[in-house]
């Protein structure tokens, strides 16, 4: 079952603001090392941005990773 990015959205991490840290990120991707959550911030797999010197991490990004990667049966 594949949802449309929409559904995704309204569906996963209502509890997460629209754009996350580091923290978040890692929190919400099953308790990943703040290592792993660099890593694929810095490998593009997870698109972020930098304010000052934090990753900001669009709430979106993460769901549309979560789908490229998660098989569903």
């Amino acid at each position: 079952m594949q949802l449309s990015s929409q559904e995704a959205y309204r569906i996963f991490f209502p509890q997460y603001n629209d754009v996350v840290g580091i923290n978040e990120m890692c929190e919400m991707l099953g308790g990943i090392s703040k290592k792993a959550g660099y890593k694929l911030l810095h490998s593009g797999e997870v698109p972020s941005f930098r304010l000052g010197k934090e990753y900001k991490i669009p709430k979106m990004n993460i769901i549309a990773y979560l789908q490229r990667n998660i098989v569903l049966d």
